[in-house]
């Protein structure tokens, strides 16, 4: 479902009259009178709100001799509300691209010469730096503690931190002695 038909979902469904107006299709297909007279509404007033029901898709209607018989979209009321906040493809190219300037920003910020000059306090832009410095590793290889530690140390002085760190984040796991890094 796109954001437009989600939003006119929701829009309709914030109304008291068009909400009152499914509850009683929910008992069963209804022409445009028949509901008036049920929600003490007027007829143009009913067919006011069904025409918004049927644009978002909740409603159906068809001509039976001089009436319009409207029904229930049964699935659309079905559906997980999860269905309707899925990104637009478009809006996750542009939220990763953000992303990955808020990555190189923060880089940028605390390496300098691929040597992190201090541990970041907020726990996103560390777990960013933990990455970084996780690039360093292979996937999957063991490292003994003596060969992490040669590797940490050039990136930074206080290598015990970032060891416990990467293990709290699940970067690396440690069995033993022995490293992998995980991600």
């Amino acid at each position: 479902m796109t954001e437009e038909n989600a939003l006119k979902l929701f829009k309709c469904l914030s109304d008291a009259s068009r909400l009152r107006i499914v509850q009683s299709l929910m008992q069963g297909e209804m022409y445009t009178e028949l509901l008036a007279e049920r929600l003490e509404l007027t007829p143009s007033t009913v067919s006011f709100h069904m025409k918004k029901l049927e644009e978002a898709g909740l409603v159906s209607s068809r001509k039976e001799q001089y009436y319009t018989v409207y029904s229930l979209n049964r699935a659309m009321l079905e559906k997980p509300l999860s269905e309707f906040a899925v990104p637009v493809p478009k809006q996750m190219d542009e939220q990763e691209k953000r992303e990955e300037e808020y990555r190189q920003k923060v880089i940028k910020t605390f390496f300098e010469y691929g040597r992190l000059r201090s541990l970041p306090v907020q726990h996103k832009k560390r777990r960013i730096c933990y990455e970084e410095i996780a690039k360093h590793f292979e996937p999957g290889r063991v490292y003994d503690e003596k060969e992490l530690n040669e590797i940490i140390i050039p990136i930074h002085e206080d290598y015990c931190t970032v060891r416990r760190d990467m293990i709290g984040e699940g970067i690396l796991r440690r069995e033993g002695s022995q490293y992998i890094r995980v991600k």
